[in-house]
């Protein structure tokens, strides 16, 4: 019982731990940026890209389509074929990781 609790522990330490190393490296450049008296501005976004939730839309409906299309092939696939073995999963994983390359190419059509 105690392992289990420890695991969680090393996990969000882990967590937690990169995200302040992140953070406060982060705020050093830019304090090192404002001390030479250079523009901190290179840290901002332009405004030109679209906003996240487009891009995160778009790519989890790429996913979920391509999970779909992985059934679809899986079940016609044992229905004429006869395979049973690791058929749904590998299918389904390659057209979900299929589904996320064109959401990837589709992205960044987007943000050019």
């Amino acid at each position: 019982m105690g392992g289990e609790i420890i695991i969680v522990l090393c996990i969000f330490g882990s967590i937690f731990g990169i995200a302040y190393l992140h953070y406060s490296t982060r705020n050093k450049e830019r304090l090192a940026l404002i001390e030479k008296g250079m523009d901190a501005g290179i840290f901002k976004q332009s405004r030109e890209t679209p906003p996240v939730w487009k891009i995160l839309v778009l790519n989890i409906a790429l996913l979920l389509m391509g999970i779909g299309t992985g059934i679809l092939i899986a079940l016609m696939l044992q229905e004429t074929v006869g395979y049973n073995d690791a058929l749904y999963p590998g299918i389904i994983f390659l057209m979900a990781g299929t589904g996320l390359l064109t959401g990837f190419f589709l992205t960044r059509k987007l943000v050019k």
